[in-house]
């Protein structure tokens, strides 16, 4: 029997188009188009949760439902109620909107999820009377509706995630500003890692790169740490195939190399120690309390990745002087390694001294940042170049497995061009680039426009502890990484719990770390919902899983 297949779109970071477009084509989808900050592609159900399961750098996974055009508030209204919400809904169960809107025709979008929910509402009091109707609930909802208007197209889409896939489960503490989960995968997959050489995070703060790392490495699926998931709620959900994807544990494998991480605060690498816990991968990863400045030696060809302070939330007494010092090491310490650097100001890459390989733009929550790759070698550049080497050798062997992925890569203009007729995409492809930095880069002056100039705010200060009181206890990490994680049971008892009530509190802070999210990722509309119930919302407390504790994993998107 040939399974449905239908169109999905896949929500990502600028920058991470291409990553993701290689998931999900590794994943077997089809007609896979990598656009901004989104994928388009074909598949099944099956595929649909393989996605929400499996893709490391994908945000959320949307499953269109309706097209129309509408001119006006009065006809997005009744287009939305000529759809059969009963296929979806039922009287008992409860929906969430979250509206995007592009247009001139509609400039609010708030009333926008007002005219919809209406919509929707006055479908089921027609059908089966006044007072039989689905509730609005502005979080933890049954259903959860996505409106994308571009212009007078508008497309309704099932959210399939729920929350944002960022939000893996393991994070049960973090540091003041850790990077976004997504991001950080990325990242890891852009630099070519997939766990076949030593990897080191000097400044690790929360572990994000750490965890991310091992999950990679280990061939983990991001999503088994996750409670549930929106599509578990849908009228079609089929638990049975769900159970078999997500207990799924074939292609797990055991790393072979190290994983190394430090940071100069104690209080951070106690902290990433509970979440490397939490994760279960204790055991492929070295941690330690070390300044940079003490670091003499490291595991021979590997790679670096890390996220230094930008001088905006977090700084230190003298950046200048931290970017020097990044340089210095990477001289000396770090010979033969590929190092990947995620930074916001050009004038401290300057400090580190050295010509990046490949520079890589990229948002980093509202900050318009650059990943740079640093090629470290012996001697000199020629006599690196006479040997037959390359820096961009790694990245070049990435694009050519790439390009034996059956996706294809589509130019601004086209790609514009393509999600207008699809019913997603703004002007610029996507959304208001007012919640992506834009609207900073449009503030700039005109004297920071001409010389490329970015802003650089008043940093807090970070206080640099390097006191002798603080020792790396060896005794008690080690004891941690001798114990081995039972996959068998982390599996049973996420599984016993989804059986359980899966209403959940984790969402209180959505709106608050709503710049590490993407365009469509966001609850936005809470006001006017509150306004549409006249009342605030009430949100209840889940249980955990079972043998798991449970942590906020509220996200920003610096480390």
């Amino acid at each position: 029997m040939k399974t449905e297949t239908y169109e999905m779109v896949a929500k990502t970071f600028q920058g991470l188009e291409d990553i993701l477009a290689e998931e999900l084509t590794a994943l077997g989808a089809q007609n896979v188009v990598a656009g901004r900050r989104m994928v388009a592609f074909e598949g099944d159900k099956e595929l649909m949760y393989r996605a929400n399961l499996s893709c490391r750098t994908a945000l959320r996974i949307l499953k269109p439902i309706v097209k129309f055009t509408a001119g006006d508030p009065d006809t997005l209204y009744e287009m939305t109620k000529e759809y059969d919400w009963s296929t979806l809904l039922t009287p008992d169960k409860t929906f969430s909107i979250d509206s995007v809107v592009n247009s001139e025709l509609f400039n609010h979008s708030r009333y926008v999820t007002y005219r919809v929910k209406d919509g929707i509402v006055d479908f089921f009091k027609d059908r089966y009377g006044a007072d039989k109707r689905p509730g609005v609930r502005l979080q933890e909802a049954d259903v959860m509706i996505n409106v994308h208007i571009d212009g007078n197209r508008v497309t309704l889409s099932l959210d399939s995630s729920g929350e944002s896939l960022h939000k893996r489960g393991y994070r049960v503490a973090q540091t003041e500003a850790p990077i976004n989960e997504v991001l950080a995968a990325g990242i890891l997959l852009k630099a070519g890692y997939n766990g076949d050489m030593p990897l080191v995070d000097p400044m690790c703060g929360s572990g994000t790169f750490l965890i991310e790392a091992a999950l990679i490495a280990a061939n983990i699926n991001p999503g088994v740490y996750r409670r549930n998931f929106a599509f578990e709620q849908w009228k079609d959900f089929d638990e049975e195939l769900f159970e078999s994807l997500y207990n799924d544990d074939s292609n797990e494998r055991e790393p072979e190399f190290k994983i190394y991480g430090s940071d100069i605060s104690p209080k951070a690498i106690a902290i990433a120690e509970k979440n490397i816990k939490q994760a279960g991968v204790g055991k492929y990863i070295d941690l330690e309390i070390k300044s940079l400045s003490k670091w003499e030696e490291a595991p021979a060809d590997g790679i670096l990745v890390t996220n230094p302070p930008y001088g905006e939330r977090i700084s230190v007494d003298d950046m200048d002087g931290l970017y020097e010092l990044i340089g210095n090491k990477l001289k000396k310490v770090f010979k033969g390694y590929h190092a990947w650097i995620i930074g916001y100001t050009d004038d401290y890459f300057k400090k580190i001294g050295l010509a990046p390989s490949q520079k890589i733009p990229m948002l980093n929550g509202s900050l318009e940042c650059e990943l740079r790759e640093y090629v470290i070698f012996e001697g000199d550049y020629k006599s690196f170049r006479r040997e037959g080497n390359s820096l961009h050798t790694r990245q070049e062997g990435r694009e050519e497995r790439g390009k034996k992925k059956e996706f294809r890569r589509v130019s601004d203009e086209e790609w514009r061009n393509n999600a207008r007729k699809k019913g997603f995409g703004g002007k610029d492809g996507d959304r208001d680039d007012r919640r992506h930095g834009g609207e900073q880069k449009k503030k700039r002056s005109a004297l920071e426009e001409k010389y490329k100039a970015k802003p650089v705010g008043k940093a807090r200060k970070y206080e640099e502890r390097e006191n002798s009181d603080y020792r790396f206890r060896n005794d008690r990490f080690r004891d941690d990484r001798r114990k081995d994680f039972n996959r068998d049971s982390r599996r049973k008892d996420f599984r016993d719990d989804r059986r359980r009530d899966q209403t959940s509190d984790s969402r209180r802070n959505d709106m608050n770390d709503s710049v590490s999210e993407n365009p469509l990722a966001i609850r936005r509309n809470e006001k006017a919902l509150k306004m549409i119930q006249g009342k605030q919302p009430s949100i209840p407390v889940m249980r955990s899983r079972k043998g798991w504790k449970r942590g906020d994993n509220n996200s920003d998107n610096n480390q």
